[in-house]
C-alpha cells in the first residue's frame, strides 16, 4: 500500500509525491458557445505539476499549472483568439494553476479536492470531484502511476474573461482535469 511504513507494530503515515506526466496529462474545459447553440471543447497541452498522497492518514495535495498559450481546440484561428488579449491573453498570463487538498476520501479513494484556481491573473476557491481515481504500477514502465480525472465548475467573467457575454454565450465552464502521475 502507498505510503505506510511499518514501525514497532504500528503503521505510520508517509506522504509519497508523484510528478504530473505531461505526456498523459492534458486539463480540458467545455464552454458555451452562441448561448447555448453549442459546446465547446478545448484542452491545454502543456502541463506541469504534482500530486502528494498518503493514504494511511487520509491526505493528499494537488499542484497543476498548464500554459495558457497551449490551448487546442482543434481549430488554430480560434487557438490564437483564445490565447490574445481577447480571452486568455496569454503573454501577460502565461498560466494557470488549480493547488488543492484533498477533502473527501471514500475508504481509501480520494473522491473531493478543495483549492484555489488561479486564471488570468485571479484566484478563486475551486472544488473539485474526483470521478475516478487509481494507482498501480504502469504495466509499459513498471513505476508506480497514479491516475484521476477530476472536474468541477466556474463563470469565467468572475476571472475577468467575459468574451461573447454581450452576445448570450454562457460563462458557466466546465473544468475537466485527467491526470497521470508517475511516483518519485
Amino acid at each position: 500500500m502507498l505510503g505506510l511504513m511499518a514501525v514497532a507494530g504500528s503503521s505510520l503515515a508517509a506522504p509519497v509525491t508523484y510528478t504530473i506526466d505531461p505526456s498523459h496529462t492534458f486539463p480540458a474545459f467545455e464552454a458555451d458557445h452562441m448561448g447555448g447553440l453549442s459546446i465547446w471543447r478545448g484542452k491545454f497541452k502543456s502541463t506541469s505539476g504534482k500530486v502528494v498522497l498518503d493514504l494511511a492518514a487520509k491526505t493528499g495535495e494537488v499542484d497543476v499549472t498548464v500554459k495558457t498559450d497551449s490551448v487546442d481546440f482543434g481549430d488554430t484561428t480560434l487557438n490564437k483568439e483564445a490565447a490574445s488579449a481577447m480571452m486568455f491573453d496569454s503573454p501577460k498570463y502565461p498560466t494557470a494553476t488549480y493547488k488543492g487538498k484533498i477533502s473527501k476520501w471514500n475508504g481509501d479513494t480520494p473522491t473531493e479536492v478543495d483549492g484555489q484556481f488561479t486564471f488570468h491573473g485571479v484566484t478563486k476557491p475551486l472544488k473539485l470531484a474526483i470521478n475516478s481515481f487509481l494507482c498501480k504500477p504502469n504495466p509499459m514502465t513498471r513505476k508506480e502511476t497514479c491516475g484521476a480525472d477530476a472536474s468541477g465548475t466556474f463563470s469565467r467573467d468572475v476571472f475577468g474573461v467575459d468574451y461573447g457575454k454581450s452576445f448570450g454565450f454562457k460563462m458557466d465552464t466546465k473544468l475537466l482535469i485527467s491526470i497521470e502521475a508517475v511516483k518519485n
